[in-house]
């Protein structure tokens, strides 16, 4: 059994397509409008197979992002290699994205770098 996709409510669904297509190469597909309800979404692809759902509706609560809390914590990322975790670093905070820990190699031996993605939430960004 696999993992077919994860999804992830959004506020900005323009904006966040954006920025998974811009730096973690993601192709998406057509937008879907349920008109009746509001909700929309994409369905973003990465050339490993796995594929993130992005989503929106009109009603959506709001989030304490500052805090940690049950429930999924992060998206990571495998970019191949420490130089690769450096470099998408690097360019994740040059367009103004902070760093929340990292890039260091863990206690459990991963070398990695969590960023603050759109509305806050955390990537993971890993060899």
């Amino acid at each position: 059994m696999k993992i077919d996709h994860v999804a992830l409510y959004v506020r900005d669904l323009e904006g966040a397509k954006a920025f998974f297509v811009r730096y973690f190469g993601a192709v998406s597909n057509e937008k879907y409008h349920n008109r009746k309800t509001g909700f929309q979404s994409y369905f973003l692809a990465f050339a490993d197979g796995g594929r993130l759902e992005i989503m929106t509706k009109p009603d959506l609560k709001g989030n304490d992002w500052e805090a940690e809390s049950y429930g999924f914590a992060h998206i990571a990322f495998s970019t191949g290699s420490k130089e690769k975790v450096d470099e998408l670093t690097m360019r994740l905070n040059a367009d103004g994205y902070r760093t929340l820990s990292g890039p260091r190699t863990t206690g459990d031996g991963y070398y990695e770098s969590c960023v603050e993605g759109p509305e806050g939430n955390r990537i993971e960004i890993t060899v």
